[in-house]
């Protein structure tokens, strides 16, 4: 995967750029193949400006790749493989892809989403908050409660993180649809195919929004889509904000169409005062930490330790971006 020109070739080591903490550093440095480590957090430099012989860059989605350039900016000629932290790419430019391996985190946070999803599930059924007695009054008043057995939950896309949370509604005994832009796999027991989108939406209890933001996704859940929903349907999203049309969003809900809102991911994040879903009826928001747990940093460590092995040994590596799809 290098050539006589790689900034490898006086070494034998290849030269690796850090952008995102300690930690991935040290891990680098402990690998197998001993790369040169250049560890670059300094905020105010442009993330894009590296060293003439940077070979590989791990980033991370900072706020400094909101601000690339949409014309290419220079890379060092050697530059041959770019891996981020993230699974979500739509934050870099194009020109970051172009002509080099480019791989993400891809499934590594999709165990802790799955987990938070079926929080989300637990809560909105059984409302454990609503059950919890301060005094002897209180004893005897019995809310009802619901449960996920029998219910239908709607998946919005089917990659990794929609798949785990498939894999654990199942053992909620609910029903599983999915719909996605890929061919369905046919040996897949864990979800069922929707027709469409729409058929999605209207056969749904739960509906979990799961998929990449691209251009085809933008606003892809908008007026047209929720007018189509079962009533009282909750809304889940824990991709990206702008898949959803928040002003239909909030219409929607206005309207009784839908029953709930959990939005782990909004747009703008964070969301600025006063902003009509704060103030939503049935809205909860949380601060895009679906994804966060203690194993995230180690399971993301040992995909690019992997990864780094098989770069050295001219091996395909996991993870990598269709550019062409944007994820």
């Amino acid at each position: 995967m290098t050539s006589s020109s790689s900034p490898r070739s006086a070494t034998g080591r290849p030269v690796v750029v850090n952008q995102v903490d300690a930690e991935v550093g040290a891990s680098l440095r402990a690998h197998p193949a001993e790369p040169v480590v250049i560890d670059l957090y300094d905020a105010e430099t442009p993330p894009w400006e590296l060293p003439e012989e940077t070979e590989v860059l791990v980033t991370r989605p900072s706020i400094g790749w909101r601000k690339a350039p949409q014309e290419a900016a220079a890379l060092p000629a050697g530059l041959r493989w770019v891996q981020t932290l993230s699974a979500g790419v739509e934050i870099y430019p194009r020109w970051l892809m172009d002509g080099r391996a480019f791989t993400c985190g891809r499934g590594v946070a999709a165990g802790a989403i799955a987990e938070y999803v079926m929080a989300a599930l637990l809560d909105h059924a059984k409302g454990f908050r609503d059950l919890v007695v301060r005094d002897e009054a209180s004893w005897k008043t019995r809310p009802e409660i619901g449960s996920l057995s029998g219910k239908t939950l709607g998946l919005l896309g089917y990659g990794a993180i929609n798949q785990a949370i498939a894999r654990r509604a199942q053992g909620f005994e609910m029903t599983v649809l999915a719909s996605r832009r890929g061919a369905w796999d046919a040996s897949d027991t864990l979800a069922a195919p929707a027709a469409s989108p729409e058929a999605l939406f209207a056969a749904s209890d739960y509906l979990v929004v799961g998929m990449p933001l691209t251009d085809a996704t933008r606003h892809m859940v908008n007026a047209a889509l929720l007018a189509a929903a079962k009533p009282g349907l909750v809304l889940i999203n824990v991709a990206r904000g702008e898949i959803v049309d928040q002003e239909a969003l909030c219409a929607a809900l206005e309207a009784g169409q839908l029953g709930r809102a959990v939005l782990d991911v909004t747009t703008p994040e964070p969301l600025p005062d006063g902003h009509p879903l704060y103030a939503q009826a049935g809205v909860t928001i949380t601060p895009h930490i679906s994804w966060v747990s203690p194993d995230f940093m180690a399971g993301f460590l040992q995909d690019l330790g992997s990864n780094l092995s098989a770069y050295m040994a001219g091996a395909p590596l996991m993870n990598l971006v269709d550019t062409d799809r944007g994820y």
